[in-house]
């Protein structure tokens, strides 16, 4: 900025003091001595420590795999988050209480993990009781016999409705 406000001519007082003040206030929120050596070493600290942790992270959630064993082979699905077992496998951990085995019923037995919800039992869409039917359809009521011989003179046809005779209107005061 300096560099532009001099020119072959010089500075003015007016400018000088403007110039000054300008540098001034570039200068006001500067660290200097040791504060300035503290801060710069303050942000490399962190600068390593958010860098390691994210890194430790992605590393660490990419390899962890489930700790399940089927038939003396370990399962290659990954774990759930903040687990270390898969969705197929978490009843295994013994601390986790967010999933129950679905009990399923006497012909099918199941043993699928299924999140627990308000329900005791929870059970997977396989199992699934439904509530009993709220709506019940009204009973159809019987017709009398009376009713349905009714004779069919008392009846007009589409052709008896239709007027005849085209008669003028008059309007009267």
């Amino acid at each position: 900025g300096s560099s532009l406000l001099t020119g072959p001519e010089g500075l003015m007082a007016k400018e000088r003091e403007n110039l000054k003040r300008l540098k001034c206030l570039r200068r006001y929120r500067q660290r200097y001595g040791v504060e300035a050596l503290l801060h710069r070493q303050l942000k490399e600290r962190r600068m390593l420590a958010t860098d390691s942790a994210a890194q430790q992270a992605h590393t660490t959630r990419s390899s962890q795999r489930c700790l399940a064993f089927v038939d003396d082979v370990r399962c290659s699905n990954q774990s759930l988050p903040m687990t270390r077992h898969c969705l197929t496998h978490i009843c295994q951990d013994t601390n986790q209480t967010l999933f129950k085995l679905c009990q399923g019923s006497e012909e099918v037995p199941c043993n699928k993990p299924v999140p627990v919800s308000l329900s005791e039992d929870p059970c997977c869409p396989l199992h699934l009781r439904l509530p009993p039917q709220m709506y019940v359809p009204e009973q159809v009521l019987a017709v009398p016999e009376e009713l349905e011989a009714a004779p069919t003179d008392l009846y007009l046809s589409a052709a008896e409705l239709q007027p005849t005779e085209s008669l003028p209107l008059e309007f009267s005061d």
